[in-house]
Parts: C-alpha cells; structure tokens; sequence
C-alpha cells in the first residue's frame, strides 16, 4: 500500500534538505552510520537535533555533494507521488571550500536539475536570519525565510530575529516559523504577532490556548503538520490516536502533512499518510482536502500556485475552485 492510492499528487511544504539524505561512505561504514544517524525510538527534540552533528561536518563543504543530494531530494519527492515541494536547509554551514552564496547557488542548481528530470517543483526557505540570501535568490527558487532552534532548550529563541523577520516583510519576502512543537503557545503568538509569520511549523501546544487557537483557525492559518517527527521527537504523545492533527481535522483547519527530516526517522511521505490514514480515521477525501490546503498555502507565485491548484483539482476530479 503507498498513499497515492488515496491521494495521486501531493504537496510538501516542510521538509529539510541537507539532512534529507546521508553521504557517500565506505560500504563497511554505512550500516553503523545508520544505526547512528536514525533515531530508533521516541526520544526528544534536543536528541533529534543532535543527530545532525553525526553527518552534516562530512557534507559541509563538499560541493558535489551539495548539488547531487538536491537533485537526488527532488528525485525521492517524484517517487513518493509529490508535484510541489517547499525544502529548508541551513546555508550557515558551508565548509572550508565554499561560502553561504555557494551553498545557495548548488542547492538551486541541483534542484532546477532535478526538476526537469522529475516533474517536480520545488522551491527553497532559507533558514536562520539570513534574508540577505532570500533578497538575493528571490527570483531563483527561494521563496521565503525560516526559524529553527529547540524550543526545549530557549522559549525566547525568537526574539533576536526580529529585524530579519521585520525586514522581510518590508521586502515581501514570505515567513514560516518552526513554533509550538514542544514550546508553550505563547511562541506561536509572538511567531504570528511578533515575526508574522504566515505558516506555522508544526504548532500542536497552540491547542493549549483555545482563544489562540481559534484565532489562527479565523485567520486560516496554514500549520505544517509532521506526524512520524513528532512522535520521535517526543513533540506529541507516541499513541498517533491523541494526535493534534485530529483535533485539526475535525475542525477543518488549514494544514499539511508534512516529512520534516526523512533520513532520521527512516521514514516516507506515503509513511506519514498511512499513519493517518491507520491510526488517525483520515479519508481520501481528507487527504485531497489538506493538499488543496498545502497548494493554497505555499509561496509560489499567483499565476504558478493557480497553476498547482490547478493540477490537484483534475487529479482529484474536483471542480476547480474560483480563488484562494
């Protein structure tokens, strides 16, 4: 069973590149990095994030490596049914050899690459503060800024970027904010009211505030939705049938279903859809609800997102809608 039996295209908006796929190693090597690199069971988002110290010094500065695992990230999203996808990556770790620009510019390259091999488009968030590089390659694949960090460890990680996130919106640069994944709900206040922050990743604690919740439901905002991390992150309660996602179905909310980081949890897309569709009482009619939601939601272009509606309303033989 893979979930484009239920849902035949997709669209991602929360996945994270650079720790998408692994490096080349000595055929002797590979199976003890991966029994190191992949989280086993539920642990917590400061052990999650640790993971990627174990790799990410190997990658850093290879520049064929940079550009081949872009293009093999696009390659997967093909063959897991997705036509849209919205990747993050950390530019701020370039290596010895190469600066943040380079970074960018072999990302875009293997991703354009890619998308002409796969028929699949994929656009770029920049994560940190570094809206300098969302300015610079706006017109080249990235679409918008992010924010990261263990909300476990600092509830107050947000602040300090303020002016980035002022300056975007001055520049029309799109926001999202990693913000209630395991922090309180007040981080997804300051993220909309402070950072204004258009989409949400993940979200779950905002269910801790009802008139919170409510008002983000109001304004539809859109919540980047990622069931496998957030069971092995220790985010959610490992029971799938407590998930917060349910709560967002019931109450139609905007929202997606999302991979986050592949390689760590050794999981899928089609993985996180048959989780929900299993444990969750999630339709097909649900999933080409939330993909209509993640379409509206993304950042492409008025004329490019029509187009990718579009495309998802034959696929599902729905009548296309008039507006978003």
């Amino acid at each position: 069973f893979v979930c484009w039996c239920l849902c035949p295209l997709q669209v991602e908006l929360h996945v994270h590149l650079m720790e998408r796929r692994g490096v080349s190693l000595p055929a002797d090597m590979s199976e003890g990095m991966t029994q190191i690199i992949i989280l086993q069971e539920p642990a917590t988002l400061t052990e999650f994030l640790g993971k990627f110290a174990e790799y990410m010094h190997v990658i850093a500065g290879d520049r064929e490596a940079i550009k081949r695992i872009a293009y093999e990230f696009v390659e997967d999203k093909a063959k897991e049914g997705v036509v849209y996808v919205e990747v993050r990556y950390q530019s701020s770790l370039p290596g010895q050899h190469s600066t943040r620009m380079d970074v960018v510019r072999l990302v875009n390259e293997g991703l354009k690459e890619g998308e002409k091999a796969f028929n699949v488009q994929a656009r770029v968030h920049s994560l940190l503060h570094a809206s300098h590089l969302c300015k610079k390659y706006r017109h080249e694949g990235v679409v918008a800024i992010d924010l990261a960090g263990d909300e476990s460890l600092n509830t107050d990680a947000q602040s300090g970027h303020r002016l980035a996130y002022e300056e975007a919106v001055l520049c029309g640069i799109h926001r999202t904010v990693h913000a209630g994944e395991v922090g309180p709900p007040s981080v997804v206040k300051e993220a909309v009211e402070v950072l204004k922050a258009e989409r949400i990743g993940h979200g779950y604690r905002t269910l801790e505030d009802p008139a919170l919740y409510k008002q983000l439901l109001d304004q539809k905002m859109h919540f980047e939705v990622c069931p496998i991390s957030s069971k092995f992150t220790g985010a959610c309660d490992p029971d799938f049938t407590k998930h917060p996602v349910i709560r967002f179905r019931k109450d139609k909310a905007n929202y997606s279903l999302n991979t986050d980081d592949p390689l760590i949890f050794n999981s899928t897309l089609n993985l996180d859809y048959l989780t929900a569709q299993q444990h969750m009482g999630f339709t097909q009619e649900e999933f080409q609800r939330l993909n209509i939601c993640a379409a509206e939601s993304c950042f492409l272009p008025k004329e490019e997102k029509k187009a990718l509606l579009t495309k998802l309303y034959e696929a599902y033989g729905m009548q296309k809608s008039t507006g978003f």
